[in-house]
């Protein structure tokens, strides 16, 4: 089996500026990697890493999130499985989905959405990244949990430090230090609020947390505070990177770009487009239950498995011409591209598929079709050409654009 000195390293500086060379080594040649600084096996073909995260064989759990998500998050519903896993599951999704989502949440987005860019739409230029992306899911989070988001800059700095703790692959102790502190940091701010609002029930989820029932079980403070750890770090980390994403992708393409601002029925294809070509999380990992073959070899029992999503969703065996950004093309559904039954893999799939798909696509719909309104004509400023930042969760670190205000 190839160890990581034989291809290219995954905690190297050539792979943070561009990991698809290596990826694409990796499924030719290395398929499955022994990487001894992060102690895990990688995979990185597609069959592979969608076989790990449908587990039909009960081959590979999430017990790896006792170590990687716990100490700053608190059990979360990710590191549960069977009736346990269900139950919970069953006591947030409804939130996430139907009528609620239309109803409740939907007003929420469009409302957070336009505050913000009516900060700049009059201005002519704009950091789609600063003054949009990281600020507008983290807002409706805010909204939706009825907290105040006056305090932004602390949620802003509690899912930064998560997400910093998640993808610490070389273990540096300054950032498991400082994600640690955010879980004792959240609790304190949280559990206040949910005790509160355990007493006083109103109309936002955090209330609806609060009240549900499933066959009899309702969830504990601890459970309501880390799922909302969760949700504040997974639904703003990787939604305002999938927005930053969208539009990057589209400028760089701006055939496409055209089509999408004739039709915005196609934003549907340039966000599942955009979760296959630069999906925002770019690794998941997993632990083996029991000796797993894979391809190029076998992973043994009671091992972390690295699930390279970023690899997978290139794989010239599952998609044609996987390295070019087409929002036409044919090998990708567009309609089931937000639920379990996805081709791509950026939202994992099975019983763990991300609980909150819907919300980001309604998220990345609505801001898109906001962003193109206001900016009819939004290019990307003269001489910049976006560059992604990260290795764990991947995205634009800047998008400077600028545009003719509207009624100007």
């Amino acid at each position: 089996m190839p160890t990581a000195p034989q291809v290219p390293d995954i905690l190297s500086p050539e792979f943070a500026a561009n990991p698809y060379p290596a990826y694409r080594v990796m499924r030719e040649s290395a398929p499955l990697i022994w990487h001894e600084a992060t102690r895990s096996y990688i995979i990185s073909r597609y069959d592979d890493v969608e076989r790990a995260f449908k587990d039909k064989e009960a081959a590979f759990t999430t017990e790896n999130y006792d170590w990687q998500l716990e100490p700053v998050h608190g059990r979360t519903i990710l590191q549960l499985s069977g009736r346990e896993h269900a139950v919970r599951r069953a006591l947030v999704a409804p939130a996430f989905r139907g009528g609620q989502l239309r109803d409740s949440i939907q007003p929420v987005i469009e409302r957070n959405s336009r505050e913000l860019i009516d900060a700049f739409r009059h201005t002519g230029s704009a950091d789609l990244v600063r003054d949009y992306a990281t600020r507008f899911p983290v807002n409706v989070i805010a909204d939706m949990l009825g907290l105040d988001k006056a305090d932004h800059p602390r949620f802003h700095g509690w899912y930064t430090a998560v997400i910093a703790f998640l993808g610490n692959l070389s273990a540096d102790p300054e950032v498991a230090a400082a994600g640690e502190r955010t879980r004792v940091e959240f609790a304190e701010y949280m559990l206040p609020i949910i005790q509160r609002r355990r007493e006083d029930l109103g109309d936002d989820l955090l209330s609806t947390l609060c009240a549900a029932e499933v066959d009899g079980v309702r969830m504990s403070d601890e459970d309501i505070k880390a799922f909302c750890s969760l949700l504040l770090a997974a639904g703003g980390e990787t939604t305002d990177k999938a927005i930053a994403g969208i539009i990057a992708n589209l400028l760089a393409h701006p055939d496409q770009l055209a089509a999408v601002r004739q039709d915005r029925g196609l934003i549907e294809r340039a966000f599942a487009e955009t979760l296959r070509y630069t999906p925002p999380v770019h690794m998941i990992m997993r632990q083996t239950a029991r000796d797993v073959e894979v391809s190029g070899g076998t992973i043994p029992s009671g091992a972390t498995v690295t699930c390279l999503i970023g690899a997978a969703n290139r794989d010239d065996a599952r998609y044609r011409d996987p390295d070019t950004f087409d929002i036409f093309r044919e090998d990708l559904t567009t309609t089931t591209a937000f639920s379990a039954a996805a081709d791509h893999l950026a939202f994992a799939l099975g019983r763990h598929f991300c609980v909150g798909a819907l919300l980001a696509k309604a998220e990345v719909e609505t801001g898109v079709n906001q962003l193109l309104d206001a900016m009819p004509d939004m290019r990307l400023a003269d001489g910049f050409d976006p560059a992604e930042r990260g290795v764990f969760t991947r995205g634009p670190e800047s998008l400077p654009v600028e545009f003719t205000p509207v009624g100007s």
